[in-house]
């Protein structure tokens, strides 16, 4: 049986490395992506195009416009000079915010009252405008009362620079090995199909157990090659720091590629054709991000989308590899994670059991 397996193996193997097009996909798009997303996909906003309506000549009025002029994170591009112009500003994208400063704002100040300004938000992108408001309200504030601000202290834990690279590229390690590892698996009994091997295979000694795990280790290999190109490319090159125990993660990350695989041969046993397969694996890479938490937290999903997200493999060990790369997650917290994503992978993986024996009987 292991030498059955292990000539299976070594044919899907030979065949995805023969074929051009499948060895560009598998090495190329992955070093790609990780390049791509960690300079391109950042939640830091910086240099915000920030227009300036101030209505106030007095010098603390003067002294508010430095403190953004000052920001990193606002870049003022524009003089406004009213409403029409604000609002002709925003609505051709100029910029991204106004600073309104009343008339009265530095005689309100000097006389001790309350002074207020106002900022005028593009919202078409929700996103940016929260963090865009954030950023103004803490100027304000600190410039509001200096005195009080002076005590806070702030440490960040875990990520002290706040870069995005390092919770961006964990992640992105555990999706782009999940969908490599899908993709390979999805392809390999619809090759067969393609290329008219399927009966051979149906003739061979090989049983039907065998031809599951002949098809399936191909798609953990590639998967976990893929992870570890990931993992050297975020440690050594984005210089993401690994504190937890690799080999934990290595294992862990098998775990949920086997999962991943489970999908895949899924698809294969469905599919006609490996552009069916291409298809069904897109379709389905969708959900499985967005029910991660990748982009946007699981706490905050609806309860009904939040149950959903459960029974996706990549939401656990996102959770997992952010844990292990940043603070060292220690084996019992991390088993809270993993009891899950076993129960998950063993059932993708029954379901693939079934469908590649209904295939093949």
């Amino acid at each position: 049986m292991p030498g059955r397996i292990l000539a299976l193996l070594l044919k899907e193997l030979a065949g995805l490395w023969r074929d051009r097009k499948t060895r560009f996909v598998i090495l190329v798009p992955p070093l790609l992506q990780v390049l791509v997303f960690a300079h391109a996909a950042t939640y830091d906003v910086t240099g915000v195009p920030l227009g300036v309506w101030n209505e106030d000549a007095g010098i603390e009025a003067s002294e508010l416009v430095r403190r953004f002029a000052g920001s990193p994170a606002f870049r003022i591009v524009a003089d406004i000079s009213g409403t029409a112009a604000a609002a002709a500003a925003i609505d051709a994208t100029k910029v991204a915010a106004v600073l309104h400063v009343p008339q009265r704002f530095s005689a309100d100040r000097l006389a001790g009252r309350t002074a207020a300004v106002q900022l005028l938000l593009d919202a078409r992108r929700s996103n940016t405008a929260l963090l865009v408001q954030g950023y103004a309200a803490t100027i304000v504030a600190g410039f509001a009362s200096p005195a009080a601000a002076a005590p806070l202290l702030t440490r960040q834990w875990f990520n002290p620079n706040l870069s995005s690279q390092w919770f961006i590229l964990p992640g992105l390690m555990v999706i782009i090995s999940v969908l490599m590892a899908m993709l390979v698996s999805a392809l390999s009994l619809a090759r067969e199909r393609e290329l008219g091997t399927f009966e051979q295979l149906l003739v061979t000694p090989l049983r039907p157990e065998e031809i599951l795990v002949g098809k399936a280790l191909p798609g953990l290999i590639v998967g976990m090659i893929d992870a570890n190109v990931v993992l050297l490319v975020s440690v050594l090159w984005f210089g993401v720091p690994m504190l937890g125990d690799p080999l934990m993660l290595e294992a862990l990350l098998a775990l949920t590629l086997l999962a991943g695989v489970g999908l895949g041969l899924v698809i294969s046993t469905i599919a006609r054709t490996q552009q069916q397969s291409m298809l069904g694996v897109f379709a389905l890479a969708s959900p499985l991000v967005v029910l991660s938490g990748y982009a946007a937290p699981v706490e905050n999903m609806p309860q009904v989308v939040e149950w959903l997200s459960r029974a996706d493999p990549v939401r656990w060990m996102l959770v997992i590899a952010r844990g292990l790369f940043l603070q060292g997650m220690p084996a019992g917290v991390a088993f809270v994670q993993a009891w899950p994503l076993a129960i998950v992978t063993v059932l993708a993986f029954a379901a693939a059991a079934i469908a590649v024996r209904r295939a093949v009987a």
